[in-house]
């Protein structure tokens, strides 16, 4: 079934809110979309992620924009965006976010071919982003190629379903986004183990994604093939180390999983012998070379 979605529609220089002049539209899922907007008394642009018109009272959409207005405002992290304030009342729901120019990772998976020279410095930096949200205790529950924002440091964006690890008993479903939820996010009978590991998980099938190409388990018509297949073998190109550090966050025990610090560890000599001028970029692979890089944000 196709559901239908409304848009805010504001065009150039229309009134968001307060102080807040619509540039142009970014995007939008179900629940929300985004546009770039300038601040006055910023004076700078910024994000604006709003609630649909159709959703401004939804109890879910609503609760899902206040969970990451509170994460905003108690987290502190270069890979984290920080939040400009937030109006969960009234007839617009919205939350201000820092703009951070770059294309999602799921933009480059699809155009570009993604080097190992750039997924391993990129992996380093999500194993930070991850550390410090689980000593904050909080689980992202949706680590994906499109929620993270490839600017001058990598953003991993979106934090609407993300949980503390006292809030994860809350729980009555399956939450996140299929291709990339560990199996304890898949199935209700293992919500009890869901904890930091999850997230390890996202980051592995996002991993794998960008070195592959192509999502992390194969598709067998059903949902949730995680719970039933091994995910494909990495290219013969990828080094050892790296390929194991991969496998190591895609096991399907948590507590097998390796953590966002033994990641790092694994990673942080691969990284020190890349090449010093490719060290964090994106170059495209001239095969697949486009004239337009997007900027997109949700």
């Amino acid at each position: 079934m196709v559901v239908a979605m409304n848009g805010w529609n504001f065009r150039e220089d229309d009134s968001i809110a307060d102080g807040l002049h619509a540039v142009r539209l970014l995007g939008g899922g179900l629940r929300y979309e985004a546009y770039l907007a300038w601040h006055d008394d910023l004076r700078t642009l910024v994000v604006v992620k709003l609630v649909r018109p159709e959703l401004v009272t939804d109890a879910g959409a609503l609760d899902g924009l206040r969970r990451e207005v509170q994460a905003v405002r108690g987290l502190a992290h270069p890979m984290l965006p920080r939040g400009f304030g937030a109006e969960l009342e009234g007839d617009c729901p919205h939350l201000v976010l820092e703009f951070v120019e770059g294309p999602r990772l799921s933009t480059l998976i699809r155009r570009y071919a993604v080097s190992i020279e750039q997924v391993l410095p990129l992996a380093l930096n999500l194993c930070a982003v991850l550390h410090y949200l689980g000593r904050e205790r909080i689980v992202h529950l949706d680590v994906k190629p499109r929620n993270i924002i490839m600017g001058q440091e990598p953003q991993l964006i979106d934090l609407s379903i993300a949980r503390r690890l006292d809030e994860l008993g809350e729980l009555t479903g399956p939450v996140g986004t299929d291709a990339y939820m560990a199996p304890e996010q898949c199935d209700p009978t293992l919500f009890g183990d869901l904890g930091p590991a999850a997230d390890m998980w996202g980051l592995g099938a996002t991993l794998h994604e960008a070195l592959t190409g192509q999502r992390a388990f194969p598709d067998d018509g059903a949902r949730f093939p995680q719970l039933r297949n091994d995910p494909w073998p990495l290219p013969r190109r990828v080094p050892e180390p790296l390929a194991a550090a991969v496998n190591a966050c895609l096991e399907r025990r948590p507590e097998d999983r390796a953590t966002a610090q033994e990641l790092a560890r694994t990673l942080e000599p691969l990284v020190d012998a890349l090449p010093a001028p490719r060290l964090g970029r994106f170059r495209p692979s001239p095969k697949r070379r486009h004239d337009h890089q997007e900027v997109q944000w949700t």
